[in-house]
């Protein structure tokens, strides 16, 4: 990770990339480290997403881990909240694991590419 960036920056970089993933399609902790050129951080990316739901307008939902598995369940207002949120855009779910994972995953270092 770049050490020149602070964690509220990081943070904040993390969140950015995350208000850019569809509805429909889910990302995961590491290929958002990896987009910010920080490969090894998926459990700083984590740290973000679980501070992140003071913010009502980061779809942390969206953000699993890199098999599709509901990992951050546990951090929602109830445990189910991601499930219900993910299958209200059309995402299926089956204990814990995101169906057809691979077609829905949505990777920000192809789909930001410039």
């Amino acid at each position: 990770m770049n050490t020149s960036l602070s964690t509220k920056d990081f943070f904040e970089q993390v969140y950015q990339v995350v208000k850019l993933i569809p509805k429909g399609r889910v990302t995961s902790y590491g290929a958002i480290g990896n987009y910010l050129g920080a490969r090894k951080s998926a459990r700083m990316v984590g740290w973000a997403m679980n501070a992140s739901h003071a913010h009502f307008d980061i779809p942390a939902h969206r953000v699993v881990n890199r098999i599709g598995l509901l990992t951050g369940k546990f951090h929602f207002e109830k445990e189910c909240t991601m499930q219900e949120k993910l299958e209200s855009e059309g995402i299926t779910v089956e204990k814990d694991q995101i169906q057809n994972f691979k077609i829905i995953f949505w990777d920000p270092s192809k789909e930001l590419a410039i």
